[in-house]
């Protein structure tokens, strides 16, 4: 029987986008039958493989795209959207894979869920760009969102800090409004998938607050005062408002969080 450290760093490696969605599925089927076992000894890579395309940018290289309004627009949206999914597979596989011998089975089963849920969305998004005529790869992506894992690679709780409570949460504030951009430029069929996308982070941030409190219960810390230093040492960016108070309190993000270390 594999161990998950094992799975997990299995699909880490795998480079081809759409083998790495289906060994992530498969990895969740896999450890919903019993066929895992839960240890975590294996090595996970400092970096996971990824294709050749797309060409990987600089925040500030990146060519502005506008605010969806036209095909192009949309489209480059779109491909954001799905480098975003692509590299959250990731994000999630290597969160199991490195802490997860540290959390009960059911953090194991929340986050290898994430994964599956994450690969689901990069599936749709590259679908419906494949629809406008465009796929994933065509166009560059951001060079940095896996910077945060690097930052956070020795430590759980900064992990969770970070990645479901600060970035994920990012995605809370900023998809309603995507999603009437779209809606508003008639395009019905990408809403629709930013429509579920939203839904399901609203349970992954949900995930993230929920087992970081119960770390910080177990290791006697307040859960506040912790993020809000883990934010300060290891965030390299900053919060900034308008944010989606009510999202965020579905998820137990409240704005004790956030609103006092907000830029």
């Amino acid at each position: 029987m594999p161990t998950l450290g094992e799975a997990a760093r299995a699909v880490l490696l795998t480079a081809d986008p759409h083998d790495k969605r289906r060994a992530a599925r498969g990895l969740a089927r896999a450890w919903r039958r019993g066929e895992i076992d839960h240890r975590c000894d294996t090595a996970m890579p400092d970096r996971p493989a990824w294709p050749a395309e797309p060409e990987l940018l600089a925040p500030n290289q990146m060519p502005k795209r506008g605010k969806g309004g036209s095909e192009r627009g949309r489209i480059a949206l779109l491909h954001a959207l799905a480098h975003i999914e692509f590299v959250a597979i990731d994000l999630a596989v290597d969160l199991v894979g490195r802490f997860g011998g540290e959390f009960p089975r059911a953090f194991v089963d929340d986050w290898i869920g994430v994964a599956a849920d994450e690969a689901m969305h990069f599936a749709l998004l590259d679908r419906r760009l494949r629809q406008l005529g465009s796929h994933y790869g065509a166009l560059p992506a951001h060079a940095g969102l896996w910077e945060a894992a690097e930052a956070t690679a020795d430590d759980a709780l900064a992990r969770l800090a970070i990645v479901p409570m600060v970035l994920e949460a990012r995605g809370l504030d900023v998809t309603p409004a995507t999603i009437d951009r779209f809606e508003a430029a008639g395009d019905a069929a990408s809403a629709k998938i930013l429509s579920r996308i939203y839904k399901d982070e609203i349970r992954h941030v949900t995930a993230g607050t929920v087992w970081f409190r119960q770390k910080c219960d177990e290791m006697g810390f307040n859960a506040v005062e912790t993020w809000h230093s883990l934010v300060k040492s290891r965030f390299r960016g900053s919060l900034k408002p308008p944010f989606n108070d009510s999202a965020r309190t579905r998820a137990g993000l409240t704005q004790e969080f956030y609103t006092v270390i907000a830029s």
